[in-house]
């Protein structure tokens, strides 16, 4: 499939990255390149695909590049590029990951984190209204952390956290314990029970032949199933949850949600 992205990449096209491992799934460049396209700005973003064990040689490559102006970041790297990155802002620093960065004026990169909002925007848009909700929710890495700050601060009664990594998981409660203690938190528990909404934040579904992340067998029909995965659209949990007859939300609504805000962070504006 063809897509036309940029008219034109010249000598003074602004660069922008993604980067992650895989990113081969990442939708980021068609949907940053069709908003550097809407708005007439002469940049694009490419995708990079680097493994943990090169990630700070990389950086400190891709951070020499002059014309290069922001980087977005993906799975596996959110958390480790907390230690790349020159200063934190508020977002961030609260979340413990990045899901962006950018050059200063003064030449320092900055980090912040769009995930959580992207979630709970994207939710709201699509009628699901995330305060007064029990939530069960799989994974403890980054985006993992910054969904299960965005849903505590959206006002939700309960938030259920699960991952295999237990020192995440009893990590993420005890924060959100901490910062948000109107809201009842539990760990762990692999089987989500009495829940509205359930969320998959792990990378379970990215690859074929990967498990499903819990088991929504048991639940009822009228709890919503969302994935944060943007690629397969629909993840075999999702596809499960619609066999079952259940409401599904979309990864790529986060992606879609959080866009116009790491563009803006970017300082990318209408020309």
């Amino acid at each position: 499939m063809t897509h036309t992205l940029n008219a034109a990449v010249a000598g003074d096209t602004r660069l922008f990255a993604i980067v992650g491992d895989p990113i081969a799934q990442a939708r980021s460049p068609l949907v940053f390149n069709e908003i550097f396209q809407r708005m007439g700005v002469n940049a694009v973003l490419v995708p990079m695909q680097i493994p943990a064990a090169s990630l700070a040689t990389a950086i400190a490559g891709l951070k020499a590049v002059g014309n290069l102006d922001g980087i977005v970041v993906t799975v596996p790297h959110k958390i480790a590029m907390t230690e790349l990155v020159d200063r934190l802002l508020p977002a961030a620093q609260h979340v413990g990951a990045i899901n962006c960065m950018r050059r200063a004026e003064n030449g320092e990169w900055e980090g912040d984190m769009y995930d959580g909002e992207g979630f709970t925007r994207g939710l709201r848009k699509e009628g699901h209204e995330p305060r007064g909700m029990a939530v069960f929710q799989a994974g403890a890495g980054g985006a993992g952390k910054a969904l299960a700050h965005a849903l505590a601060r959206a006002g939700v009664r309960s938030l259920q956290l699960s991952d295999v990594d237990r020192d995440k998981q009893d990590a993420l409660v005890a924060q959100i314990v901490r910062a948000y203690p109107d809201v009842r938190v539990v760990a762990g528990g692999e089987q989500p029970e009495d829940v509205d909404m359930v969320v998959n934040a792990t990378p379970c579904g990215m690859a074929p032949g990967d498990p499903l992340p819990f088991d929504i067998d048991r639940l009822g029909r009228d709890v919503l199933v969302a994935d944060i995965i943007m690629k397969p659209e629909r993840t075999p949990l999702l596809c499960r949850a619609e066999e079952r007859g259940h409401r599904i939300h979309l990864g790529r609504h986060l992606l879609e949600n959080q866009a116009e805000l790491v563009a803006e962070f970017f300082g990318i504006a209408p020309m």
